[in-house]
């Protein structure tokens, strides 16, 4: 595939940056004309120590989620995994110098509109002074996603962070 055709597959849906702090954000009316979702966010928070990045589909905010994540700073690694949860964590923004470095994260939604299948979520997120991420996370729910929410746990995302939902238009 060339560069050209490349720059076709993604196609802009919504993006939004904040100009005041929240304690989270909302995609809604997502079309199901993709065959995935991306969302890039580069995140600042309020709160010196982080906050995780908490997303829920359609509302849903029922045990039906589980994840599981790998992290490492370079100097030493962790992994956990949690199911049966209300949400599925995609990242943990930390700073630790007055919201100056934000946490930069993309998560793939796969298979988003299918109504036959869970929904499986993978994401990477780095943030320069803190280390990286990545998780895998499962929805265990057949029905299209048409809602994204992602919340601050523990405090606010701060102005400034930009999330942006993109559709795939051939994965």
């Amino acid at each position: 595939m060339g560069l050209n055709n490349m720059a076709n597959t993604y196609v802009a849906l919504a993006t939004n940056t904040l100009g005041t702090a929240a304690s989270s954000v909302t995609f809604s009316s997502i079309p199901g004309t993709y065959t995935d979702l991306v969302l890039v966010s580069s995140v600042l928070t309020t709160v010196i120590g982080g906050v995780d990045i908490h997303m829920t589909f359609n509302s849903d905010t029922g045990s039906n989620y589980s994840r599981t994540y790998i992290s490492g700073n370079g100097s030493s690694a962790t992994s956990n995994r949690q199911s049966s949860v209300a949400y599925i964590r995609i990242n943990q923004v930390s700073y630790p110098d007055n919201n100056s470095i934000a946490t930069v994260g993309i998560t793939n939604i796969q298979n988003y509109a299918n109504s036959t299948t869970n929904k499986t979520v993978l994401t990477r997120s780095s943030n320069a002074s803190d280390g990286v991420d990545a998780v895998v996370g499962l929805w265990r729910n057949t029905a299209a996603i048409t809602t994204i929410t992602l919340t601050g746990n523990g405090g606010n995302f701060a102005v400034g962070s930009t999330f942006s939902l993109y559709g795939i238009l051939a994965a």
